[in-house]
C-alpha cells in the first residue's frame, strides 16, 4: 500500500512542550489509530497536519496525496477534522450544517442535495435535518459534526477523540455508524483515541506514541 499521507521528522514546539522526529505514514483508504498517554502530543500532531498551528512547526515535512502541504493554508489541504469539543453553529439546522462546506465551495445544488441525503442516511440523521443544535443529544451532535467534516469528501479525515464524553449507549451507537460510513466512503483517516477497543473497531492499524 502506497503512502497517501506521509509525515517525516516533524518537530513541534508549544510552550514547554516539544516533539521531535515524529514520522507517520497512512495508506490510501486506510484508518490509522494514533494512541498514547495524555500529553504525548497526539492532538498537537493532528492540528499540525490540519494546518491549524503552523506557528508551532519547527521542522519536518507533510505530504498528502503527493502534494507537499507542510506550509499550505488549512483550507487548502482538503482535510476534514472532527475535534474532541464539538462546536456547531447555533443558528444552522442539521441540513444547513451538512450543506455548509459544499455551498461555500460552490457545488451545484443537485450535488449538494445528493451528498446531504447520502450522509443523512448513513449517519441516521434523516429525521433530524430540520433541527437546530440545541435540540440534539450528544450523540446526534457528534454525528452532525462527522457529517459536516465528511461533506466535502475530504482527502483525509482526522478524528481527534471525536467520541469522548458520550454515555455508553450513545457511544456504541455512534461508533458503529462511524465505522460503517468510513468503510463505505473508503475514507483515509487518522484517528486519535485513548481507547484500544475503539481503535480496534475503527483502525486498520494502531500506532503507539511513546513520550521521550
Amino acid at each position: 500500500m502506497s503512502d497517501f499521507l506521509r509525515v517525516e521528522n516533524l518537530g513541534i514546539k508549544v510552550g514547554e512542550f516539544s516533539l521531535d522526529g515524529f514520522s507517520l505514514a497512512v495508506g490510501e483508504g486506510e484508518c490509522v489509530s494514533l494512541m498514547g498517554p495524555s500529553g504525548c502530543g497526539k492532538s498537537t500532531v493532528v492540528e499540525a497536519i490540519c494546518g491549524l498551528r503552523g506557528q508551532w512547526l519547527r521542522s519536518g515535512t507533510m505530504v498528502l496525496n503527493g502534494v507537499d502541504i507542510t506550509h499550505a493554508a488549512a483550507g487548502a489541504r482538503g482535510i476534514g477534522l472532527v475535534p474532541q469539543d464539538v462546536v456547531l453553529f447555533p443558528s444552522l439546522t442539521v441540513r444547513e450544517h451538512l450543506e455548509f462546506g459544499p455551498r461555500l465551495r460552490g457545488w451545484k445544488r443537485g450535488l449538494i442535495k445528493e451528498r446531504v441525503e447520502n450522509l443523512a442516511e448513513g449517519l441516521g440523521l434523516e429525521s433530524l435535518l430540520g433541527r437546530l443544535p440545541e435540540g440534539l443529544s450528544g450523540g446526534e451532535a457528534r454525528r452532525v459534526a462527522l457529517g459536516r467534516a465528511m461533506a466535502l469528501c475530504p482527502r483525509l479525515l482526522c478524528l481527534d477523540e471525536a467520541l469522548s464524553g458520550l454515555d455508553e449507549e450513545r457511544y456504541e451507537e455512534v461508533l458503529a455508524m462511524m465505522g460503517q460510513v468510513m468503510k463505505e466512503e473508503k475514507m483515509t483517516t487518522l484517528h486519535v483515541t485513548h481507547s484500544r477497543a475503539e481503535a480496534e473497531v475503527l483502525g486498520d492499524r494502531i500506532c503507539q506514541m511513546v513520550p521521550v
